[in-house]
């Protein structure tokens, strides 16, 4: 049996914390660019807890889901590596969505529903879509992350609208970087048995609908600033992600070579730190 500090550790892994500012993060950053100012703590408090809540029940869920398989391709994983028993991955997700939902029925019904909705296309997407849908769990891993924009809203004015809708686009550029990821675990995805859009059409298609994906988000960016959900500031850093978006869009739409797939990902998963600065900066003006 794995030792306290092991199983903590393993835990703590289970709960993938540096997700937590795509979800909880991205939904506060959403309140200040509407509110141009910080949000009450109260408020703060309740948005970040029950966002990060939710997300982190979704992956526990999706690892006690995920064990048989993540045995095959992810050994390293907290269930398959014995460091933490699956029933501990259960109870988590559990008390953890239970948190979640009970924090967002604290700031409104709007925000209860979203999180329910959430909650629901989580467990529907470890238990089915994954394995079984393919192209639809890219998009609906974006669909989730565009929430965070539109939970954020919902918090500060109990209604949503084409505002927190128009920095929603802006998950466009997930939706393409999960494809691409499917790409580059493409052997141990069919040793699995993933059906993904590179198992199910070839990793050169699931290339290019990546960058397709990137050059979308590239061309929606510009939507918050010009229906003033956020101020000029926003424009400089989006610009500068934009570039990135579109010079590896277009690369990767003419050359599919796996190291220059590799080379891309990584250089656009690294800059999208660039959305949160562009809602900080975007609500500083």
């Amino acid at each position: 049996m794995a030792s306290l500090k092991t199983q903590l550790i393993a835990l703590i892994m289970l709960l993938r914390p540096p997700y937590w500012l795509m979800t909880g993060g991205l939904s506060v950053l959403t309140i200040i660019a509407l509110q141009r100012g910080l949000p009450e703590t109260d408020l703060l408090v309740l948005v970040v807890v029950s966002a990060i809540c939710i997300t982190s029940g979704g992956f526990a869920f999706n690892d006690y889901i995920d064990q048989e398989s993540d045995a095959i391709v992810k050994k390293d994983r907290p269930i398959p590596s014995q460091r933490l028993a699956p029933w501990v991955a259960l109870v988590a997700s559990l008390i953890l969505f239970a948190i979640g939902l009970i924090g967002s029925l604290a700031i409104n019904v709007l925000c209860f529903g979203i999180a329910l909705i959430d909650t629901l296309l989580l467990v529907a997407y470890s238990t089915y879509v994954k394995r079984y849908a393919g192209f639809l769990g890219s998009i609906l891993m974006g669909i989730l992350i565009g929430t965070s924009f539109v939970y954020g809203e919902a918090a500060l004015s109990g209604i949503i609208s084409l505002t927190s809708f128009s920095l929603s686009f802006m998950s466009m550029g997930n939706v393409g970087g999960n494809i691409l990821r499917d790409v580059l675990s493409l052997e141990g995805d069919k040793k699995a048995g993933y059906n993904t859009l590179a198992a199910k059409r070839g990793p050169k298609f699931a290339i290019k609908m990546g960058a397709i994906f990137f050059l979308l988000n590239a061309l929606g960016s510009p939507i918050p600033y010009l229906v003033d959900a956020v101020g000029y500031g926003y424009l400089i850093p989006i610009a500068i992600w934009n570039i990135i978006l579109v010079v590896s869009g277009v690369t990767l739409l003419r050359n599919q070579d796996i190291e220059v797939l590799k080379k891309h990902e990584r250089i656009v998963t690294r800059t999208m730190i660039l959305i949160p600065l562009a809602l900080i900066a975007g609500a500083l003006t």
